[in-house]
């Protein structure tokens, strides 16, 4: 139930923005929902100033709001341009995309399953993008820049995990993404409508709200359980995008995504069957 609720929550954060249509600059968007969603996790901010000073773990924590700050520019952007079915069936690739990247990174074990996973997610994916077929658009190669470094921001948040809880690694990366957000918000800077500020601030709240049952979904079912209810994602995207902005039903992207979402499914299983344990905040979608 948890799961299922986290989906429809982050079907939602997709569909306001998708809402917005371009009417407030990447930037200035991704600045404006992080520097609300940092408001909203004002008492896991309390608990931080009572830690102490560790230079290599800032940097960690630097680094990361860095990296995630390209990241929620280049998402913002895409979700402006892109059906909202395309957006979240090429988003599920950023699982897979860390799977291999703890392999790389952080030494852990390659797996075969590891490995089969990412070639049948690429064919997912050329699938959904149909490259000599059709034009590759800006938004979808945006996407696809953007699960590349929401991925390398979930391998650090997964070498942070062992020092750090969930809440506090949240609301660092809250903090440290606003800030690097600042520079370019500034740069893009138009007048925003008081419907577009409301939009926004109610896109902080129900992303906030996701992370937190999307948490409490995995600490009550192995990762097994839950992650083929993902699937439900591109469904609700799918209605959303249909019933709400006209957007023509694509099968190629049902196709895709879903190809992509059963490897997803794969890893889980394979990496529950060998014993692993997959750290929540790796695998939290952090928009």
């Amino acid at each position: 139930m948890w799961m299922v609720l986290t989906t429809i929550l982050f079907v939602g954060v997709t569909a306001t923005v998708r809402y917005l249509e371009g009417e407030v600059p990447a930037p200035q968007a991704a600045f404006l929902r992080y520097a609300i969603g940092t408001l909203l996790l004002t008492p896991s901010l309390i608990t931080l100033i009572k830690i102490k000073p560790n230079k290599p773990l800032m940097s960690k924590f630097l680094l990361r709001g860095l990296v995630h700050s390209f990241g929620v520019t280049l998402w913002f952007y895409a979700m402006s341009v892109m059906p909202v079915a395309e957006v979240t069936a090429i988003g599920f690739l950023t699982y897979i995309f860390v799977s291999i990247g703890a392999c790389i990174f952080l030494k852990e074990k390659l797996h075969k399953h590891r490995i089969t996973a990412v070639i049948i997610s690429f064919l997912g994916a050329l699938i959904i993008l149909r490259p000599g077929f059709k034009v590759i658009e800006s938004g979808q190669l945006g996407m696809l820049m953007a699960t590349v470094v929401f991925t390398a921001s979930y391998l650090i948040a997964k070498l942070v995990s062992k020092e750090r809880s969930s809440s506090e690694i949240v609301a660092m990366l809250s903090i440290f993404t606003t800030i690097f957000l600042i520079p370019s918000a500034i740069y893009s800077w138009e007048p925003i409508s008081i419907e577009a500020l409301l939009i926004l601030a109610f896109t902080a709240l129900i992303a906030t709200i996701g992370h937190i049952t999307m948490t409490q979904a995995i600490k009550a079912a192995p990762m097994v359980v839950t992650q083929p209810i993902l699937f439900l994602q591109l469904v609700w995207a799918s209605m959303v995008g249909l019933f709400l902005f006209d957007e023509q039903f694509d099968l190629y992207v049902i196709i895709g995504g879903t190809i992509i979402m059963i490897c997803v499914c794969y890893v889980s299983y394979r990496e529950h069957v060998l014993g692993k344990k997959i750290t929540n905040d790796v695998l939290q979608k952090v928009i």
